[in-house]
């Protein structure tokens, strides 16, 4: 359908309307990486935080005094400190929870400024409802928080209550938080709306949403069902 659109001073404009939105015909299915790829971007930033977190609250607890004035001793290699059966958890302004870390064991080297934590469980509640949990047999890196790795049967799950959960296992996965980075040299399993697929490596970078994986790799995929193969199916069952 062609219009006229007359406004004043202004020579005649012609419009073309389309199809209404409801004539139209689904809106494309996006591929299966750019799925997984948006998945990716929505958990990331979450565990990300959720480490940070861990690694501030350790140098606020543990941040030294004056210095005494008695001569200084020789760093040793042994832990300063050790927490046993530990529970962390940080709540917002309203009292709500947000972040939730647990471990057997904590501990911190001095001399090179390292935590351990053996039995690491890591639960993180984001504001739109998406809950993130990560679990290692150990988790080792910076007391700053800059570099942590998940090491032994580690796993990441996320969802949102909505969509099928993003499920990541590897024996092995480093996390970079201030570069919003996770990778992993080792092989790895990523599972997501029924797709399944391994590789012999991970990258992803939250800064230019851009996922890697080392071959080679192995997709499982689901085939999609449309809406409109499913409608004879559930008019013959219906049927006496």
């Amino acid at each position: 359908m062609s219009v006229e659109l007359h406004l004043p001073d202004l020579p005649e404009v012609p419009l073309s309307l389309g199809a209404p939105l409801a004539q139209r015909g689904p809106r494309p299915v996006l591929p299966w990486y750019l799925r997984l790829r948006d998945a990716l971007s929505s958990y990331l930033p979450l565990l990300l935080m959720a480490l940070l977190a861990l690694a501030t609250w350790w140098l606020v607890k543990n941040s030294p005094g004056p210095p005494a004035a008695a001569a200084e001793r020789a760093v040793s290699s042994e832990p300063d400190a050790v927490m046993s059966r530990f529970t962390l958890e940080r709540f917002d302004a309203a009292g709500l929870l947000k972040l939730r870390i647990e471990g057997d064991e904590l501990r911190h080297f001095a001399d090179t400024d390292r935590i351990e934590i053996e039995q690491a469980r890591i639960v993180a509640y984001a504001p739109d409802g998406r809950v993130t949990r990560a679990h290692a047999a150990r988790v080792q890196g910076q007391a700053d928080g800059s570099e942590l790795l998940l090491q032994g049967g580690a796993e990441v799950i996320s969802a949102d209550g909505s969509s099928s959960p993003l499920v990541i296992r590897s024996e092995y996965l480093q996390a970079f938080v201030l570069l919003q980075r996770i990778q992993t040299p080792r092989p790895v399993l990523v599972q997501h709306g029924g797709a399944e697929l391994r590789a012999n490596g991970l990258r992803y970078d939250h800064g230019s949403a851009k996922l890697e994986f080392n071959g080679p790799v192995k997709a499982v995929l689901q085939p999609r069902v449309p809406p409109s193969a499913l409608a004879p199916t559930a008019a013959a069952g219906a049927s006496p």
